[in-house]
């Protein structure tokens, strides 16, 4: 019973159609009319009533992974057929037909097709790829159509480019592709004779000896061990012979192929010729004979009954028994050893010892541990000692002692791995300075205030004094940068002098440099901070060596010290001044210098420097800018925009510094770290209030003062009107002091 016509009940054929063009059916193709659309002629592409459209490519079952393309699911997957062909060869007199064979290999991945001849030895027909890989198309009238997968089968003849091939076999893969495909794959054929090819055959077959030599097969050998080579060190005593002395050799065994070769070791102004090889890369015999065999006179085989005769020609019988073979015994790895002997073309070789790669080889071959050294000769006697002259005050003592050791001096060679670690590195300066005063009588010189700077890269010391005004004394470079000699020393001797060196040098130390006396008062940041990184290298600034020393007073004295700084605490903090401090512990008899006592009020010290206002900062910023005319501003505000490339207004630190150093900024290092912090949020700066703040030309700031100024000036190092630490926190140090130690050795610091 048929639906009525009604919405919904009649079905529409273009639902879900997409598609409403006329198809093409003509087109040009270089200039030449031709049919282009002549599969799917109807509306939309679609097909024609009763019109069947035959696949031009392999059709395969979809399983897991169809929806790859075929170049990805089939890559480097082919079918491969052993087929033949028919060859007429109407002028021969002897054939009639050529059978050739050939393999078939079908691509999966494209439907290409190539087949190729297998190359035969004086063959005489060009062989090789038959048909270049592509597609075939099939015979007529299908010619429309090209070959796909189930076009093949074994035992079957199939005809590509008008040429008939029949198919014999195919290998395993394609008959499991194939009956996976549900193509039931017959039977191997069998390919037919021709008359050239028996020919052919017989001849190969009558050029092949019934009893070829034996061949040995070291290809195995060379592959595993190419590259691997034993070395051992030889001795052999010649003083025998006339002219004769022991001879140090050193053996190679190359495990590739059994060779041994043998160099000289002739050492310098021994007399003798250096020759390029004791002995060539060889097989060495282990029973020398005493001539040397010629090319040909030793053969595995023997030749028997030679004879001629004009019938059957030429022949000649070889020895299965081998009587006449010659078999001669060579070293091999199994036949050396540490103080074994080597008879070396009758030389008597002892082996000393090896290398390490060869030790290994035997443990792991023959598993042989003893490989203790062969003690061929007597130890050398000892030199004698070489007394080194008293300097003579030409130079350096360095300069001196080369000009002895040697016909031609040398310069003394520095330490160039300290250099290279102790120089300068940006703001790392790696100079160690102090505040020092001269110790006189003389009231004027007792003024005088002086700063010493050691450096690390080459334990130099220079001295410079401050210019004080009214003074009456100039002040500029006292000493130049030189090594400075410790008091007490003899000019004139043969043992090298003594120079100062890091660990003399500390708060509290007196150094006598040129009849001079210095006393070190004080130490800037740098150099308290280095040496108490560094305490394993200056024991003075070790906090642990510190406790220990104050751990040793008596109990008596241990309440006195937490009575004293109980009355000393007058706010009730747990803080007392660093001055009381002080007092106390250089009164103790416990040892402690100027030193240990600053730092030990460095590790427990309350430092909470006052944050210095950013509208002075700014000033003294405008004001270093405006000494030097600098006035970029415009280009850094071009350069600044240029970097934000999102129009945030804000640069990360390491990109508003790059900035700045690429103007040139001149400010000072402390004050441009600290403006950069100021405008920082976190790793970002925003960096249109950090120009308008250091802008003079628009936004001037009020005048400075040079007080104000030199707080911010790096080359201050010192200031003498604050002592370094103002309040030391005196209950973490009775906390740590009267504790038991867990290690004297490692500082246990509270540092703020």
């Amino acid at each position: 019973m048929a639906l009525p016509f009604l919405p919904g009940n009649s079905p529409n054929k273009r639902l879900g159609k997409e598609k409403f063009h006329k198809s093409q059916h003509f087109d040009y193709s270089n200039g030449v009319r031709m049919l282009v659309g002549c599969e799917k002629p109807g509306i939309g592409g679609e097909l024609l009533i009763g019109q069947k459209m035959k696949p031009k490519y392999s059709v395969y079952p979809k399983g897991k992974g169809s929806d790859l393309p075929s170049w990805v699911a089939f890559d480097k997957q082919v079918l491969c057929f052993d087929a033949f062909f028919q060859e007429l060869v109407p002028e021969a007199r002897d054939e009639t037909f050529r059978v050739r064979k050939v393999k078939i290999y079908f691509y999966l991945e494209d439907d290409t097709l190539q087949v190729v001849e297998p190359e035969y030895k004086n063959s005489g027909i060009p062989q090789g790829n038959l048909i270049h890989r592509q597609r075939v198309p099939l015979p007529a009238p299908n010619d429309d159509h090209f070959v796909n997968v189930f076009d093949f089968n074994v035992n079957q003849t199939m005809e590509l480019h008008a040429r008939r091939f029949t198919l014999t076999s195919c290998d395993a893969f394609t008959r499991d592709f194939l009956t996976r495909l549900g193509v039931s794959v017959n039977q191997p054929g069998e390919v037919p004779q021709d008359t050239y090819t028996n020919i052919r055959e017989e001849i190969e077959k009558s050029m092949k000896p019934h009893r070829p030599y034996e061949r040995r097969d070291t290809l195995r050998q060379f592959l595993e061990h190419d590259r691997e080579v034993l070395r051992f060190y030889c001795y052999w005593d010649d003083t025998e012979s006339v002219f004769g002395d022991p001879r140090e050799l050193l053996m190679h065994y190359f495990l590739a192929d059994d060779t041994v070769e043998i160099r000289e070791v002739i050492p310098p102004n021994s007399g003798r010729d250096s020759v390029p090889k004791f002995l060539m890369r060889s097989k060495l015999p282990k029973n020398a004979p005493a001539q040397v065999k010629q090319p040909g006179q030793i053969t595995d085989r023997t030749v028997l009954n030679v004879f001629s005769s004009s019938k059957q020609g030429k022949r000649h019988i070889l020895d299965s028994l081998k009587t006449g073979a010659v078999h001669d015994s060579f070293y091999t790895d199994s036949d050396l050893k540490v103080g074994g002997e080597v008879n070396v073309w009758g030389r008597r070789v002892i082996i000393t010892d090896c290398d390490q790669f060869t030790k290994e080889h035997y443990r792991r071959k023959y598993g042989i541990e003893d490989f203790t050294p062969v003690q061929v000769r007597a130890p050398p006697a000892p030199k004698p000692p070489r007394p080194v002259p008293p300097y003579n005050g030409f130079g350096s003592e360095e300069d001196s002692l080369s000009s002895c050791q040697g016909l031609l001096p040398r310069p003394p060679q520095k330490d160039f791995k300290k250099f290279i670690e102790k120089d300068r590195c940006g703001l790392v300066s790696n100079v160690l300075s102090f505040r020092a005063r001269m110790e006189t009588v003389d009231p004027v010189d007792r003024e005088r205030v002086f700063v010493i700077s050691f450096y690390l890269s080459d334990d130099s010391i220079s001295v410079f004094e401050r210019q004080q005004r009214n003074s009456g004394v100039m002040g500029g470079k006292f000493l130049e940068r030189g090594r400075v000699k410790k008091p007490g020393q003899q000019l004139f001797k043969s043992e090298r002098s003594q120079y100062f060196c890091p660990q003399d040098l500390f708060v509290g130390a007196s150094l006598c440099i040129n009849n001079k006396t210095f006393s070190l008062l004080h130490a800037d940041d740098f150099t308290c901070n280095y040496m108490e990184t560094h305490s394993d290298e200056f024991p003075k600034a070790n906090v642990g060596l510190i406790l220990s020393k104050l751990r040793c007073v008596s109990g008596e004295k241990q309440i006195e010290i937490r009575k004293f700084l109980t009355l000393s605490d007058t706010r009730n903090n747990g803080c007392i001044p660093y001055d009381s401090f002080r007092s106390l512990l250089l009164g103790l008899d416990c040892g402690l210098s100027e030193h240990e006592v600053l730092v030990l009020g460095r590790s427990f010290s309350e430092r909470q420097g006052a944050e210095a206002n950013v509208s002075m900062m700014l000033a003294v910023a405008q004001d270093c800018l405006k000494k030097k005319h600098f006035e970029c501003l415009p280009e850094m505000t071009r350069a600044f925009n240029h970097k934000d490339r999102d129009r945030t207004g804000r640069l990360s630190t390491k990109e508003t510094r790059t900035v700045c150093k690429a103007f040139q900024l001149p400010l000072p290092e402390n004050l441009l770290s600290a403006l950069l912090a100021k405008f920082s949020e976190g790793d970002q700066i925003d960096y249109h209030a950090f120009l308008s703040g250091i802008n003079w030309l628009e936004h001037e700031a009020p005048p400075v003062m040079p007080e104000d100024t030199l707080k911010f000036d790096i080359n201050a190092r010192f200031d003498a009107g604050e002592a370094p630490v103002k309040h030391v926190m005196y209950s973490a140090l009775l906390k740590d002091m009267f504790s038991p130690p867990a290690n004297t050795m490692e500082p246990t610091t509270a540092n703020a």
